[in-house]
Parts: structure tokens; sequence; C-alpha cells
């Protein structure tokens, strides 16, 4: 969410970054919100106003009845009555008027970065930089799930039968090395000086609300019948949704937090081919990584995040690549992000295994997010970061690790997280 004064100063700027997220149906959203925040300010004055004469016209009576004018206490009694009808009527309008403009504001993007490429969708991202050279082995790469089903670690059947398309079993040695991805991505990010949490895998609908846009929330949450609770898509969601209505010392700063949990995700519409299987599924694990820091200090840290996941990466032998992301690839929030994505052998292209994001103040403002320095209380900037995601993260890595006779070596970073093995060999 934007500075109200911003807008207010400068709605032009607003309708052009606005236009840069080809979202041309937001604009009237702005005079809206216009609009509402001259009815909010003037309706602030005028009760004002009706509170002063109150203070002064209760002293007036106290005076006159001191004096035994009755008549004329009575008189000004009924003023009183009048202003404080108009008083309550005011507040009332002052509620409703402050609750639509927020909800106005909320719908309207943050600014994007001058370093963000301007574009419709992610086809129009921009590619920043290559890690490890991507290379297609001398034989045929099956599709994923055939690799794991071989290897005994997946049973998608079993699943579908306990809860439906979208979910699966891992097993055996796979099931072993997701754990140990994870527990390696935990140690790496901790070795990176952030805090290891645990956070809450659900949260109110307050928080749903201030860490996301309304279309991304009604895309992506599973609500909890009957109770105000959501399914969280993502630990970053309760993890900053921890500091809402929450001012820091500046010297807490930054925070750098690292996080597992289980992601829910509806994962609304048809995928293709390379959709299926375990790329895009209802649940998952995830290592994930927040920041919260000063407003200058914000875009370093978007540097040294994204470098993070691409470092993991790399550790594992899998070649990477960055994508600068589009204006309209931005979610509402997004200030800046970039793309993690790694290399498939068996498609001969790059698909994405992480997204790093700079949202500056948008989501603190959202959520009440602030730090108190010598000069005063501001809003702290926030980010987030995908360490790994140990579903994409399995395709990318036996694609890229298995051999002609369908076994997968296991890069030696990870093999004390499993026990020493060096392989994982196939067992159909």
């Amino acid at each position: 969410m934007i500075d109200i004064a911003v807008l207010r100063a400068d709605p032009d700027r607003v309708r052009e970054n606005i236009k840069k997220k080809f979202q041309d149906h937001k604009l009237p959203l702005v005079d809206e919100a216009l609009s509402l925040d001259e009815k909010r300010r003037a309706l602030q004055t005028e009760g004002d106003s009706l509170r002063a004469s109150r203070n002064s016209l209760s002293k007036k009576i106290g005076q006159l009845m001191r004096e035994k004018k009755s008549e004329e206490a009575e008189a000004v009694k009924a003023e009183v009555a009048r202003d404080a009808a108009r008083l309550a009527e005011i507040e009332k309008q002052s509620e409703e008027t402050g609750a639509r403009l927020k909800e106005i504001m909320m719908r309207i993007p943050n600014f994007v970065s001058d370093e963000t490429p301007i574009g419709r969708d992610d086809s129009e991202n921009v590619e920043r930089q290559r890690f490890l050279e991507p290379k297609v082995p001398d034989f045929e790469v099956p599709y994923h799930l055939d690799i794991l089903e071989k290897l005994s670690g997946i049973d998608i059947d079993s699943a579908r039968r306990t809860s439906g398309q979208g979910f699966y079993y891992l097993t055996g040695d796979i099931a072993r090395l997701h754990s140990a991805v994870l527990a390696y991505a935990r140690d790496f990010m901790i070795g990176k000086g952030f805090t290891y949490c645990i956070p809450p895998f659900m949260i109110r609908s307050d928080v749903v609300s201030g860490v996301m846009s309304f279309e991304e929330m009604d895309g992506m949450m599973y609500k909890i019948e009957g109770e105000d609770l959501y399914l969280i898509g993502t630990s970053e969601h309760s993890m900053i949704g921890r500091f809402m209505n929450t001012t820091l010392d500046e010297k807490q700063l930054p925070l750098t937090l690292t996080s597992y949990s289980p992601c829910f995700r509806k994962e609304k519409g048809a995928h293709g081919l390379e959709e299926r299987g375990i790329y895009r599924i209802h649940q998952f694990e995830k290592q994930e990584m927040i920041v919260i820091c000063k407003p200058e200090e914000s875009e370093a840290w978007y540097e040294k995040m994204w470098n993070y996941t691409v470092e993991l990466f790399v550790s594992m032998e899998i070649p990477v690549r960055t994508l600068e992301c589009c204006t309209g690839d931005l979610a509402d929030l997004k200030y800046r992000s970039v793309d993690v994505e790694a290399w498939s052998p068996r498609q001969k292209k790059y698909f994405e295994v992480g997204s790093c994001s700079n949202l500056t103040d948008a989501q603190a403002r959202r959520l009440g997010i602030r730090y108190k320095d010598d000069k005063g209380s501001k809003f702290a900037h926030t980010l987030n970061n995908t360490v790994v995601a140990p579903p994409r993260m399995l395709i990318a890595f036996v694609e890229n690790h298995l051999r002609a006779d369908g076994s997968v070596h296991i890069p030696e970073v990870l093999r004390p997280y499993m026990g020493g093995q060096k392989e994982i060999v196939p067992q159909k």
C-alpha cells in the first residue's frame, strides 16, 4: 500500500505506475481515492470544529447556570445536543469513508523500481545472469515422475485416492533426499547469520490481507471453514505477520530470519504437460528467508538474498539463471523481483524454482510494521525469498544428476544429511 500523501501530492505518478503494470482498469481508483481522502479530511475538520465548540459551549452552560440564566442555558444545551448528533453522524461517515479509502488504497499497486523492465507478463522477463554451464546428457532424460517411480520414491496413485489431484507420497531415499535438502538449506542460511524459525501454519484474515493482494488471496489461500483462519501459502505470510502492529527499535534491524513450513495452495487454473507431476501441487514444504530492514538497506539485501539461493543451488551442482521480473509479472505489493530458474536437461530450458522480492514499505504499511530512530517512527522495508522448495528442486535435482544407468548422483554437500550415501539407485 502506497502512502496516501504521495498519491495526494502526485496522482499522475501513481497513474503512470498503474499503466506500467498494465492495470489500466485500476486508473479510476486514483480519482476515487482522492475524492474519499478529501471527504475524510473535510469530515475530520468539521468534527474537530464541533468538538472544540462542544467544549466551549459546555463552559458557557456552566457560566449561564451560575448566573441563573436557565432559559439561555437550555438553549445552549439544545445546541450541544444538535452538535452531538451531527458529531455522531460525522464519526460514522468518517469510519465508513476511511474503510472504503483503505480498501481502495490496498488495490493500488506499489511503485515499481526504475530497474524493472516494462512488460506485460513473464514472457517479457529479462535474463540477468547464468551460473554453471547447462548440460544435456547423451542419453534421453525421462519425465521426472518416471525417474522418481523407478527409484521407488513417489506414489501418485495412492495420493489421488486419499487426497485427490495435486498430492503425492514421497518414499525411501527420495523422501530422505527431500528432508536432506531442507536440512541443508536450513543450516546454509543459519551459516549466513539468519535466525531459524518454525512459524504457525495458519493465520488470521487480517494477516492475509496485509501480506498479499486480494487477487493473490483468492487464487492461493485455503480457508478453514467456520474459523477466521487460513492455511499459509508460504511461511513468509506468518513470519511477516509476526511483526504486525509492532514498532521496532532501529538497533533490532535488520531482522534476518529463515523459516521452514509446509505450504498450501489452491493453484487455480489449467496447467500444461510440464506442470503435471510435482511441479504444481496443493501441498509442499519450503525453506524461506525474510528480512525487515531500514529503507536505505533494502536494495542491498535484495541482491544478497537472491545470491544466497543461487549459491545454494550451485553448491548442489544444479545450473541456474536469474530473471528480472517485468512490471506486468509483479504482484501488487512488489517493488522489484527476481526469479531463480533451474536448468532442465529434459526440456532443454530453465524453469522457476524460487523468487526474491523487495516490497519496500508497501507490506509494512498494510501491517503496521514500524521502527523508531532519533527522528521518530517510520515504516520498515520488507523482503522475502525462497531458499529452496523441494518439489521443484527435486525435478531439477534428479534431471541434472541422473546417470545413464538410472541412478542419481548425490553431491558432496548433501551426503552428511544422507548418512554418507553417494547415490540413489533404481529399485524397479
